[in-house]
């Protein structure tokens, strides 16, 4: 049967991944001046990264253990949908690096 501090657990970690994922969105965004860079490492270094850290969380810490779920739904839930959020978020809801004026650097 599942808990209530499995459920919250297993939220925050979905939460904590979303971050993760908006946030490295927008590191690439920043730090890569082409147009479809900060797209192809975004969709190949985050995953690797929500990857690790789902290891950790449900490996080393066994946060979903009354959850019952099997490696592609965790997966999907784990990496999949805070992977599709965080870079939705970051690109849709976040003004473009180019708007912001910066001071010239002397």
């Amino acid at each position: 049967m599942v808990s209530a501090v499995s459920l919250v657990l297993f939220g925050a970690v979905l939460v904590v991944h979303t971050l993760f994922a908006a946030v490295l969105t927008r590191f690439f965004r920043l730090r890569l001046k082409t147009q479809w860079g900060y797209v192809v490492y975004s969709l190949t270094l985050i995953p690797v990264v929500l990857l690790v850290t789902t290891l950790v969380f449900f490996g080393v810490f066994p946060i979903g253990a009354g959850l019952n779920l099997d490696g592609t739904t965790l997966l999907g839930a784990a990496v999949g949908l805070p992977l599709a959020l965080g870079f939705t978020i970051d690109t849709l809801y976040v003004p473009p690096p180019e708007e912001y004026d910066l001071p010239e650097r002397q």
